[in-house]
């Protein structure tokens, strides 16, 4: 018998014997599998890793699927944006009706409907007054039956609000008994404030409308270039900063896997079989994080009700992402996983043994960081050119990736900074020398994880320079022509109406003077008018009349000796050809469309005078016909305007909404505008708290990752936490070592994010041509909140400092 051959039946092995076989060569190994087969294969091996890792491999995976859970629910409310709107706009038009071109006859199905809005305490609250012409009137969406004379449906939060303590002012201004309320299908939101009331009085010369359907189909108006700039720079604010947690989240454990990478490597893997095995693993906490995130997203959108942003709220099913961008979401963010995988394995040399040798360290190199932020500040600025247009899809690609790139750029230069800071610094403290020696082997991952504060914080101080910039603009504005004013404006039926009025507001508490003067329109008698171009709209050459008492008119015009029954010309007439003295004149010209209504003749008195209008008067300059009431009858002119002005005492409390009562126990329809009432104060307001508590959950998730990096590192360390615990450091030591390791990279994070988001604010002001406005506090309070990040995250790693600071840890098999 050999050890060389198979033993025979007669002991003998040969290749001449009979009864002998030949060993069987084995098949050489076939070529190992490529291109996706390869990939399938090394990925499925990651997943099973990933998944059978035991407790720690399992705890990895839990982290980066919150961390990525985390972002990918932000994602998907930005991703719920157009469904919002759409569900938001669709519901208001399903319950309005602007009015219809051609108004219809009085039938069994139409009715008589106008607005009645008013605003309560800094509340806007929607009202609609009705009243039908027949049994069978239409009803507007959440409503079963309109509400008789008298009574009103209203929102739940309405009723609340009335039923409240503090909605006694409000309920004298709505005298209307509450006898139900408004579904969900007739409500912009659960919080609106809106009604629906039975009005007997209403009247189309108090400004209704005969209407026989609702729902409108008025299209979205192009917005303002300023508004479009601040939603694009609070979404590129907001998500840009997620998407860069996101990538930081997937690296979670990354030196972990490395290790378990090199057991591979000894067992025959090469170095691309290893990598993708590490992207399969990465992939499983990317598709748990997706579960995760969708988990995250159904369960805070609950919360929605109770959220209202610049007047609008919405429901929580309103909240719904659009099935395009969802897919994207969920087709990018797992391979963002595998491609940032790749790429940080890039880095290092995984060899057998058990073995992690980093490749020699790379200087960063300095000169493409600044043609990053530089790109963006090119493309912001063609922007600027055509910023009157920046609504279309172009220009808000062109801003949207501006902004993204500018504010990328500050992130890509804070390694190559902080390397040059960190190379620098020598000697100190022994907890500053640990954590500056740490920072120099190696300062990519504490940079990385610091990234998305840079990110959040220059892009909230980006937005809120737009802000305080605008809000400014407005503020300025109301100064020059807020005065403790108070415009009215509604349809009156006659001069004992608009007198009675005044009277009414005279009487109101803080009310200082009220003058009231009733405007319309008058043509040249046999003036038919003619069609504008492309429409049945007709218009006539029309002539301003303005008719009030003796004192009224000298408030427009010097007026001198003056008496009811006067007429008088003011000297800025525009058309002294239609308006003569003696000239027949039209009280109702055939203005508008639909049929038309017989002429309504005047003369105008031979004894009317021309006088000179008033340039300093608090209205604006008239230019047409001063009346006294009883040389006109003001019932046959068509739905003449009452315009009145109310002076206050701004020292009485609530004068305002003595106003406004007032004035809708008149006439519910008149519009009230207070001149001294900032509007936008409110919303910007309402705008930069939500965008400030945006950014602040934004670092709070961006702290949450770095204390899990933080704490991940500490986990790789703690054979020499373990040794320098047997040598005697002291745990303090440690733990601010641990601050000075997190505060030197965050500082100079904030350094870029506070250079970076001034000169984007800077830029965004000078694109919309309004005047640059740093809000310090505002810029300070950022900064602070990225700083408190730094003392949170260094909190939460001390316990688990503490608890590997052990001589145990020095054990080993």
């Amino acid at each position: 018998m050999t050890l060389l051959g198979p033993r025979t039946k007669g002991g003998s092995a040969g290749p001449g014997k009979s009864g002998t076989r030949r060993p069987a060569h084995p098949a050489p190994p076939g070529p190992p599998p490529a291109g996706p087969v390869a990939w399938a294969r090394d990925l499925a091996t990651g997943l099973r890793f990933a998944a059978g890792g035991g407790r720690e491999g399992w705890i990895r995976t839990a982290l980066t699927a919150v961390g990525v859970g985390l972002g990918v629910a932000v994602l998907l409310l930005g991703a719920s944006a157009p469904s919002l709107l759409d569900s938001w706009h669709g519901r208001e038009k399903a319950r309005e009706n602007l009015g219809q071109a051609n108004e219809p006859r009085p039938a069994d199905d139409t009715l008589l409907y106008a607005h009645a809005d008013t605003r309560y305490h800094h509340q806007n609250i929607r009202g609609r007054l009705v009243k039908p012409d027949g049994t069978r009137p239409p009803a507007p969406p959440g409503v079963a039956a309109l509400p008789g004379p008298g009574t009103m449906l209203a929102s739940p939060a309405l009723k609340e609000l009335l039923d409240s303590p503090g909605g006694t002012a409000l309920r004298e201004r709505l005298p209307y008994r509450v006898v139900g309320t408004i579904g969900d299908d007739g409500l912009q939101g659960p919080a609106e404030l809106t009604y629906l009331a039975g009005s007997s009085a209403l009247t189309e010369r108090l400004g209704a409308g005969r209407i026989d359907h609702f729902g409108s189909a008025f299209e979205r108006r192009p917005m303002r270039a300023p508004a479009v700039v601040l939603v694009i720079m609070t979404c590129v604010a907001l998500l840009t900063p997620v998407m860069v947690f996101i990538g930081t989240s997937v690296r979670f454990g990354n030196e972990r896997r490395e290790l378990r990478l090199a057991a591979l490597r000894l067992v025959g893997a090469d170095i691309r079989t290893t990598r993708r095995i590490a992207a399969g693993e990465a992939l499983l906490g990317s598709l748990a994080g997706l579960v995760l995130g969708a988990a995250f997203f159904l369960g805070g959108r609950q919360f929605a009700s109770v959220v209202t942003l610049w007047d609008i709220n919405v429901f929580p099913s309103d909240i719904t992402p659009d099935p395009l961008l969802a897919t994207l979401v969920a087709v990018l963010v797992p391979s963002a996983a595998v491609l940032v995988t790749l790429f940080a394995q890039r880095g290092v040399t995984v060899e057998p043994l058990g073995v992690v040798r980093n490749r020699p360290p790379v200087r960063r190199r300095l000169w493409w960081r600044p043609l990053v932020p530089l790109a963006g500040a090119g493309l912001l600025v063609t922007v600027s050119r055509d910023v009157d247009r920046v609504d279309s899809p172009l220009n808000t690609a062109r801003l949207a990736i501006g902004a993204t790139l500018l504010l990328l750029g500050v992130t890509a230069l804070l390694p190559w900074l902080a390397d040059a800071v960190v190379r620098r610094l020598r000697g100190g403290p022994v907890p500053w020398q640990l954590a500056t020696r740490r920072l120099q082997l190696n300062s990519g991952a504490a940079t990385r994880a610091v990234g998305g504060i840079t990110v959040a914080v220059a892009g909230a101080i980006a937005v809120h320079m737009t802000f305080t910039g605008m809000q400014a603009g407005f503020a300025e504005s109301y100064t020059r022509t807020g005065r403790p004013v108070v415009e009215i404006t509604g349809g009156t039926s006659g001069w004992e109406q608009t007198r009675s009025a005044l009277a009414a507001l005279r009487g109101a508490e803080g009310v200082g003077r009220a003058d009231g003067t009733i405007e319309s329109s008058v043509a040249a008698a046999g003036d038919r008018g003619r069609l504008m171009d492309g429409s049945d709209f007709r218009v006539t050459d029309s002539v301003f009349a303005t008719v009030g008492d003796c004192a009224a008119l000298a408030r427009l015009a010097e007026v001198g000796p003056c008496r009811d029954g006067d007429v008088f010309l003011t000297d800025n007439l525009r058309d002294r050809a239609v308006a003569k003295p003696g000239a027949r004149l039209n009280l109702d010209p055939p203005e508008g469309s639909g049929p038309g209504r017989p002429p309504q003749l005047w003369t105008l008195p031979a004894t009317a005078r021309t006088v000179l209008a008033r340039t300093d008067s608090d209205d604006l300059p008239v230019h047409g016909i001063l009346i006294t009431p009883s040389a006109v009858d003001v019932h046959r002119m068509y739905r003449p305007l009452m315009h009145l002005t109310v002076r206050y005492d701004p020292a009485v409390p609530d004068a305002v909404e003595h106003i406004r009562t007032a004035a809708a126990r008149v006439n519910p329809s008149m519009g009230v505008v207070p001149l001294a009432e900032n509007r936008h104060d409110g919303q910007y307001d309402s705008l930069r708290t939500g965008l400030f508590i945006g950014a602040v959950i934004t670092l709070l998730l961006i702290g949450a990752g770095l204390v899990i990096s933080t704490v991940e590192q500490l986990h790789e360390h703690r054979r020499l936490l373990s040794v320098l615990d047997a040598f005697g450091t002291r745990r303090a030591t440690l733990g601010w070592s641990v601050l000075w390791q997190t505060a030197i990279p965050v500082a100079l994070g904030l350094v870029l994010a506070v250079g970076g988001g001034l000169a984007l604010g800077t830029l965004l002001l000078w694109m919309i041509d309004s005047a640059v406005f740093v809000d310090w506090p505002v810029v300070a309070g950022m900064a602070g909140a990225g700083a408190a990040v730094i003392l949170l995250v260094t909190v939460l790693s001390l316990p688990p400092l503490w608890r590997m600071m052990r001589p145990d840890g020095l054990r080993t098999e």
